[in-house]
């Protein structure tokens, strides 16, 4: 639902099943994985992780954390030989588009146009989704035996372009606001004083 309309309880639920959950389950895990020295560490994310758009702000919200938290976990457990890896994927054939699965609030009149659109891709791609989760399942296992782990992995050919448009537009943001951004330092620091 839209940003405004989604409640506190929705919010919470969702950061619970994407974030604290994952959250618990690696800190449970940790203390075998550091004694035998290695191990990678699968997140579930989703482009959704990366990007967002109306309508998705509270799933988004909770994959954004996920990334963020997985990141750091990244550099803390690399030291011990223990791999992090991010999985973004597109949409893909399972039951996450079912009607019986999808979860809208209630549109208001304020928002009803907005979400209109987001709202039917979303009901109307069960069944056709671009993605093969076999093959996904394959690419994760094949990557968790490799010598290489990438921190994200987007699956899909949607994910890709997707994260890819995303991250050009960024770039092309943090370019046409460097001056300005830069403005805020003060002049007589080096950047060597920075602790990372």
């Amino acid at each position: 639902g839209a940003a405004e309309e989604v409640t506190d309880a929705q919010l919470r639920d969702l950061m619970d099943l994407h974030l604290f959950g994952p959250a618990a389950l690696v800190r449970s895990a940790l203390p075998v994985m550091r004694a035998q020295g290695s191990g990678t560490i699968v997140q579930m994310s989703s482009q959704g992780g990366r990007m967002s758009f109306p309508g998705v702000s509270t799933y988004s919200a909770s994959k954004f954390a996920l990334e963020g938290w997985s990141e750091a976990l990244a550099g803390e457990v690399a030291p011990f030989g223990i791999r992090v890896m991010l999985v973004e994927p597109s949409r893909f054939r399972t039951a996450f588009n079912a009607a019986d699965v999808l979860d809208f609030t209630d549109a208001s009149s304020t928002y009803r146009d907005v979400l209109a659109a987001v709202r039917a891709d979303m009901a109307g791609a069960d069944g056709k989704q671009e993605g093969d989760p076999v093959a996904a399942a394959q690419i994760i296992v094949s990557m968790v035996r490799a010598d290489d782990v990438p921190l994200r992995l987007p699956l899909g050919a949607e994910a890709v372009e997707r994260l890819t448009a995303t991250y050009q537009r960024g770039l092309d943001e943090v370019g046409r606001w460097a001056e300005l951004a830069r403005s805020a330092d003060f002049a007589d620091v080096s950047a060597s004083a920075r602790p990372i």
